[in-house]
């Protein structure tokens, strides 16, 4: 019998061929930690709508999307067609532009909470500017996040803590900056008033709105309204992270999706139709802490600085701007959510039929899969479905790593192995291909004896 391992080496010679080269010129032969993969990752050449094609010529059906950002898939002719009208016109004029209002105006239109905003490069950029506004705004320094949140690699949210220290621990950031995080388990909706009671120093509370690493772990129905009623209550800057939800599990973001409203959200992915961007949005009241003045003393002292070469850069706009005007549309949500539904659903099929223990589930286009565990699947719709409080957990990386293998053998591509994100470009042909790749893929892992 061929293994997974031996048949996805033989499927990809040219990808192993480039990362050997790659290993002689980046950290692990990659550029992102999560598109490492052993004993290579995969090297792609080309990619249109929701298919993507690798240096040795598979054609596989892609879950990854850019990590997210591809809601239109890859391609889409509308983007391509403004991006590449607007490359002749320039790339960067180091000024500002048209494209650049026209862009807010559409974020301000979908994102309910969005009464200022300022672009930035990146998502990471956007908690970054959000985490020092809230501190500007208080005057206060410290930092609330959830277990398992990711809100990017910058100093100021990234490490945990370990069971015998409660100071988050990450190489590289000094003792002095972790002090001020504090990080608190999900879904405990009783420890969130004693946590900002007892210190008078915390400027923020921020969130993944849908759960940690986009809705892995979801939070419970009515944490996010707790949430916002303690953090009012105390005058704790509320930031919703939604480099990742915004614009996908609605048009206006999870703050719309769920109607709770935050005091600042960040922005990217999607916001930017395939290209480099990020964005804070917010209340005026905080964004004007940007603003000069005609005081120098303000300005000097009290004003927020932010610059920022590609803020806002003419191509990102011009891709955002088209793609947001067809999000806007509502059509896109109902498409892509209800190709997640018939994925999630005959993913369920297929471990019932192979008796696999594990589980598929989904919120709108974004979709999760925990396999190893006897978790209860989602009966009445694709969402976790919160029986006794039970939460799912992150498949252990290995195990996640051999589902990516296995299904890349099969012709798909998940976002880290343990998931992904439908676009308007996914069919149901598309879908019920790879239903038929995933019970192909975890039969095989059973035969193989690494899940039963």
């Amino acid at each position: 019998m061929t293994t997974i391992l031996e048949r996805y080496r033989s499927l990809h010679p040219r990808s192993a061929q480039l990362h050997s080269e790659a290993r002689g010129l980046f950290p692990d032969g990659v550029t992102h930690d999560t598109r490492r993969l052993l004993p290579f990752p995969l090297y792609v050449r080309e990619a249109q709508g929701c298919r993507k094609w690798d240096v040795d010529g598979n054609e596989i059906i892609d879950y990854v999307m850019g990590h997210g950002a591809l809601l239109l898939g890859h391609c889409h002719p509308d983007i391509v067609a403004a991006v590449r009208e607007q490359v002749g016109r320039g790339t960067h004029y180091g000024a500002c532009h048209e494209l650049e209002v026209r862009w807010a105006q559409s974020v301000q239109r979908l994102i309910p909470s969005a009464q200022r905003l300022r672009f930035t490069s990146s998502g990471t950029e956007a908690t970054h500017m959000a985490l020092r506004l809230a501190r500007a705004y208080t005057g206060k320094d410290r930092v609330v996040k959830l277990e398992g949140h990711f809100h990017g690699w910058h100093d100021n949210l990234i490490g945990t803590p370990t069971a015998d220290d409660p100071v988050p621990r990450a190489p590289g950031v000094p003792r002095s900056t972790s002090r001020n995080l504090i990080v608190i388990p999900p879904n405990d909706a009783a420890l969130l008033e004693p946590t900002l009671a007892a210190d008078s120093d915390i400027a923020a509370v921020i969130v993944e709105p849908t759960g940690a690493s986009w809705g892995t772990i979801p939070l419970a129905p009515g944490y996010l309204e707790a949430l916002r009623d303690v953090t009012q209550r105390y005058g704790v800057a509320l930031i919703f992270d939604e480099v990742i939800t915004g614009f996908r599990v609605s048009p206006g973001g999870a703050q719309a999706r769920y109607n709770v409203l935050p005091d600042l959200t960040c922005l990217a992915k999607v916001m930017c139709g395939g290209l480099p961007g990020g964005a804070v949005a917010g209340r005026a009241d905080i964004m004007t802490l940007i603003e000069f003045r005609d005081d120098p003393e303000w300005n000097s002292s009290h004003r927020m600085a932010h610059p920022g070469t590609f803020n806002a850069n003419p191509l990102s706009a011009a891709a955002g701007t088209t793609g947001l005007a067809i999000v806007a549309q509502g059509d896109v949500h109902r498409h892509a959510d209800g190709m997640t539904r018939r994925l999630v659903e005959g993913m369920n099929r297929a471990l019932e039929e192979l008796r696999a223990s594990g589980c598929a589930y989904a919120l709108a286009s974004i979709f999760h899969i925990a396999l190893g565990q006897d978790y209860p699947r989602p009966r009445d719709g694709v969402e976790w479905p919160f029986e006794g409080g039970l939460l799912p957990s992150r498949m252990p990386p290995q195990l996640a790593m051999i589902l990516k293998r296995a299904l890349l053998n099969e012709g798909v591509d998940l976002m880290g192995g343990s998931g992904g994100f439908v676009s308007i470009a996914h069919g149901p042909a598309d879908i019920d291909a790879t239903i038929s790749a995933f019970q192909a893929a975890v039969a095989q892992m059973q035969r193989e004896r690494i899940i039963q």
